[in-house]
């Protein structure tokens, strides 16, 4: 895999960082709390996928703001393009995170092998 570009590791601060602010305008109160963890932007910059915190959602909320943020995503990257003074803004797709979930399992998983290998 090839290292990412300056440019295109710039575009991901900026983004990591006016999402929120662009969510905070919203008027639905779910939105407004959005954590944004990391965006993964493709090398032309032309899509993007930002990735949420869902430690404070269940399953039926997580649905609801996935829902409306593919609703309101045109405002987010035209909010973002205004900022900016972009020309074009990469197309937005939202995701949660699922890393900390897999990092803590993982964390359990090593936990559980060395108490074994201890009473072993």
């Amino acid at each position: 895999m090839k290292e990412k570009s300056i440019k295109l590791k710039r575009v991901e601060s900026v983004l990591k960082e006016l999402i929120p602010e662009a969510l905070s305008t919203l008027n639905d109160e779910m939105l407004k709390g959005l954590c944004v963890t990391d965006v993964d932007c493709s090398r032309g910059k032309y899509d993007a996928v930002i990735y949420l915190d869902k430690s404070f959602f269940n399953e039926e909320e997580q649905k609801y703001v996935l829902s409306h943020l593919k609703k309101v995503r045109k405002y987010i990257e035209d909010y973002c393009m205004q900022a900016e003074g972009w020309y074009r803004c990469p197309k937005m797709t939202f995701k949660f995170d699922d890393l900390l979930e897999k990092k803590n399992r993982m964390d359990d998983l090593f936990a559980k092998i060395e108490k074994e290998l201890k009473n072993g």
